[in-house]
């Protein structure tokens, strides 16, 4: 049978799941653009990977990846409530995941177009490679009266994207012409292939309870299986990911980890009370903790996908929700996250607008933040003010209606 998992309630849009995203997403935003500025102390940048270490800024990727795993059983439950077939399920999530990897593969090689080989600008390439995405994955309405109109936008944006992908050139460090680089996806690829894992698994288990828990200790046993170098056929930071989409187990353990708790809060098990779903998501990631604390030996490092990094993640990204949960959807006190609900609700078009707004930078030729407050507390507080401006102009264009959604 096909129909939506029995253990998902599906109460509607929860806000703290859209809060958790809009934080992480304020966050991100902040620390992309304070990797340019120099002179600020060492717990702002990613800590080296040669360092068993972490800092802040090594969570915000793996707290985006906890939440895609905290919406994944409430989307294929509404999914599923409108259309009971596996099919169109299936079709959805390799339609978004393979849009993440292409929309990460441009922006990945934007930087290495040679425009010598190019009949555009890499940074004009880029800019119009973005704004067809954004085209064809626009949020129109498919029935008022422009709906014609919109099609053909859609399509548009398609034409747009597949034209400038034809045109894109790179030369390679020994003169060769070649096509994209295919090594690393970027943030939103390696998304888009986690993403495609874990419904890999979670999907057909959908209906068994304990299945989450399960495969995020496999995926655990994975990852440390690598760490300890008990598998060392295949170098995990050199793997093929359109062939194993799982990686070293890091990042679908991660992402697995938020839809453990997505159970534990919206799942229909036997213990339904408040108090009794705060103590589970307490417990959940204290207990996660104290795993990557005894796994601390096998490193704790972003760079190289270690453990005890992502356990620490999932374990913090928990508690947190746990907290969020308690005061945005019991208490219901949300105003105070007013500047972060748009990037929650708008995710995609918030986190294109910033590469968007430096390559548009780099196409007019302006080079004027790369010179100026790129140094010290003051360019940290041009990454504040900067981070500000994005999130107004996405509050802005989310009012207008324009959403981009895969």
């Amino acid at each position: 049978m096909a129909d939506a998992p029995p253990h998902i309630t599906a109460p509607g849009r929860l806000l703290s799941i859209d809060i958790f995203r809009g934080l992480t997403m304020v966050v991100m935003i902040f620390v992309n653009d304070l990797a340019g500025v120099s002179g600020l102390p060492w717990w702002n940048y990613h800590m080296p990977g040669n360092v068993n270490g972490m800092t802040y800024v090594d969570m915000v990727y793996p707290f985006f990846l906890f939440v895609v795993g905290l919406s994944i059983p409430l989307a294929i439950t509404q999914r599923l409530k409108k259309d009971p077939s596996l099919k169109p399920l299936w079709l959805h999530v390799i339609t978004r995941s393979f849009s993440l990897i292409v929309l990460g593969y441009i922006l990945a090689n934007a930087e290495h177009g040679d425009p010598a080989r190019m009949v555009v600008d890499p940074n004009a390439w880029a800019v119009i490679s973005l704004l067809g995405a954004a085209l064809f994955l626009s949020v129109y309405d498919k029935n008022g009266p422009h709906a014609k109109l919109h099609l053909w936008l859609r399509f548009a944006g398609l034409g747009l994207v597949i034209a400038m992908l034809a045109l894109f050139r790179r030369t390679t460090p020994d003169g060769r012409v070649a096509w994209f680089d295919g090594s690393y996806p970027e943030i939103l690829g390696l998304i888009g292939y986690t993403y495609l894992a874990v419904c890999i698994l979670y999907i057909p288990t959908r209906r068994r309870l304990w299945a989450p828990v399960a495969w995020f200790v496999a995926l655990l046993g994975l990852n440390v299986a690598f760490a300890a170098k008990w598998i060392t056929l295949v170098s995990p930071h050199h793997m093929r990911l359109y062939l194993w989409p799982f990686g070293n187990g890091a990042m679908a353990c991660i992402t697995m980890g938020g839809i453990v708790t997505s159970v534990i809060f919206m799942g229909a098990h036997r213990w339904q009370g408040l108090r009794e779903k705060i103590l589970l998501g307490v417990g959940f990631g204290l207990t996660v903790l104290a795993a990557g604390w005894l796994l601390a030996p096998l490193g704790i490092s972003k760079n190289r996908a270690t453990p005890s990094w992502g356990l620490y993640c999932v374990g913090a990204a928990a508690l947190l929700f746990t907290l969020l949960y308690w005061i945005c959807d019991v208490r219901r006190h949300t105003t105070w996250a007013f500047f972060a609900r748009p990037a929650g609700a708008n995710t995609l078009l918030t986190y294109l607008l910033p590469d968007i707004f430096y390559f548009a930078l780099g196409w007019a030729g302006i080079s004027w933040f790369d010179r100026h407050l790129n140094y010290g507390w003051p360019g940290a507080l041009r990454s504040a003010l900067f981070t500000a401006v994005i999130l107004a102009i996405a509050a802005v264009l989310t009012k207008w209606k324009v959403r981009l959604q895969l």
